[in-house]
């Protein structure tokens, strides 16, 4: 039995439970996947809006600017990485000026803070490689980047440490009303809760229309992106967007915060909820659309291709709250862009909702602040070198292309909510994510997951369930990759 059950473990169903493990809750978090982080919160822009594109007196606006002004303390709170850059939306045709007028009206009436309108000249000297077309630009200084793993593995340890139970490979199946309670049935067994969250992404409206008779419909939009390498990653320094469409804020040129350089996304409405392919026409699409805002990007340097789904709902707003047919219920659905900006925010208000139900005490013991994995290269030389002597591990390169050590991916398995796939190395420490695409350090990690949490290799997958990479072993071979030979 559980106060609170939360559905989802993406960065609003995490935001919740780090909101929550503030008070004497006992609650827990299902997620479907093998880690937290699998959804739409792991494949976006990584981009913390202003909140002057939300439409105004909109709850998406409000949540917007909220979660915007949190998130600078929040990162060093939970230690994640987060840098305000700022944002430029830029116009290139004299007779859209309009538009940027609008947005700035919008932001303004929103509550953005430092939003102003600059010209050809200004625009050009803050980012030189943009178009030689643009004539004028809104720029947003309190915009910024932020790695969207680290923010949702931040939320996700620190609610766990603080007492919030998580569980895996658990797919809810049915949801039963009962007086004064909900009984949550999934493929793992039952939970029972006085009060559940939706935050199921994608799959948000099949888990509301299983309480109330007023039904939600929820559209996976599917958003393409290119990923450059570090040597991209100062072609510009602050996120450029064009001016925004039916379907949202176009293609997006952006540094992110790990020094590399992102292009997209492009948005098409689909069917298949879990439809994460990139497709020929999507990628051409971002090739052709790209170089309209910033010229000469160096497209020879993309890495990789991925997509995400946003979990689009027909009205374009955030809905959380209870439906009347269904108390104790809270949706905390159509969380589509700005839903990472956002997120903190969703966190706080879903859990006031709880507050006003539970009426629960403070958690006397509740810790504010969570360390991330270690990581050797932001120290000096010096303190690296003692580091080395103290944990040899440290010492050890696994991901060339990151600098990544065996003692960070040790990190990443041992800590609260450890790694427990590749992917999960990737996201905890970028192993994997540089140029070579985890074409060298794959194996190591391999080893280092199956050492660590007494798997046979061959039991070790890429992001759980039926993502095993080999059928067999060559034991010379591994032999000789654990000797780094």
């Amino acid at each position: 039995m559980y106060d609170v059950v939360i559905i989802g473990a993406g960065v609003s169903g995490c935001a919740t439970a780090r909101e929550l493990s503030r008070y004497d809750i006992k609650a827990c978090v299902l997620e479907k996947e093998e880690d937290v982080c699998c959804g739409t919160s792991k494949a976006n822009s990584g981009i913390v809006h202003a909140g002057f594109d939300a439409r105004t007196n909109t709850l998406m606006a409000r949540l917007n600017v909220l979660g915007n002004r949190m998130m600078p303390r929040l990162s060093q709170e939970l230690d994640f990485d987060f840098i305000q850059n700022g944002s430029l939306v830029v116009c290139t045709d004299q007779e859209e000026r309009s538009g940027l007028e609008l947005l700035y009206q919008r932001g303004m009436q929103n509550g953005v803070e430092h939003l102003r309108i600059i010209e050809k000249k200004e625009l050009a000297e803050l980012e030189p490689n943009v178009s030689d077309q643009a004539v004028a630009a809104l720029y947003a200084p309190t915009a910024g980047i932020v790695c969207p793993f680290g923010l949702n593995i931040a939320l996700a340890e620190n609610a766990c440490t603080n007492g919030v139970e998580f569980f895996f490979d658990t797919r809810v199946e049915r949801i039963e009303k009962r007086q004064g309670s909900f009984v949550v049935g999934t493929n793992q067994g039952d939970y029972e809760a006085k009060c559940v969250v939706n935050a199921a992404g994608v799959y948000a409206d099949q888990i509301h229309n299983l309480v109330s008779e007023k039904k939600l419909s929820i559209t996976p939009r599917r958003g393409e992106y290119c990923l450059l390498d570090h040597t991209a990653g100062q072609h510009v320094t602050r996120t450029i967007f064009t001016l925004p469409g039916k379907y949202g804020k176009g293609i997006l040129v952006s540094p992110t915060v790990h020094g590399n350089l992102i292009v997209g996304p492009t948005a098409a409405d689909i069917q298949d909820r879990e439809g994460t392919c990139t497709t020929r026409q999507g990628v051409d699409e971002i090739l052709d659309k790209c170089g309209n805002t910033v010229k000469d990007i160096p497209m020879n340097q993309v890495i990789t291709t991925f997509a995400g789904l946003r979990a689009h709902e027909s009205g374009h707003e955030f809905v959380i709250g209870q439906p009347k047919d269904a108390p104790g219920f809270i949706d905390c659905a159509g969380i589509e862009s700005p839903g990472l900006t956002s997120a903190p925010a969703i966190g706080r208000m879903v859990a006031d909702l709880v507050k006003e139900m539970l009426d629960p005490k403070e958690n006397p013991d509740f810790v504010a602040t969570r360390k991330g994995v270690l990581r050797p290269n932001t120290l000096s030389l010096e303190e690296r070198n003692q580091l080395i002597q103290k944990e040899p591990a440290y010492g050890t390169m696994i991901c060339r292309c990151e600098s990544v050590t065996e003692g960070e991916i040790l990190d990443a398995i041992r800590r609260p909510l450890g790694a427990r796939s590749l992917d999960g190395i990737k996201r905890r420490t970028r192993a994997g994510m540089g140029r070579c695409q985890a074409g060298f350090c794959s194996p190591r990690t391999m080893e280092i997951l199956s050492r660590e949490l007494s798997l046979e290799r061959k039991k070790i997958t890429k992001n759980g369930g039926a993502s095993a990479l080999i059928l067999g072993e060559n034991k010379d071979f591994w032999v000789r990759e654990a000797d780094g030979r």
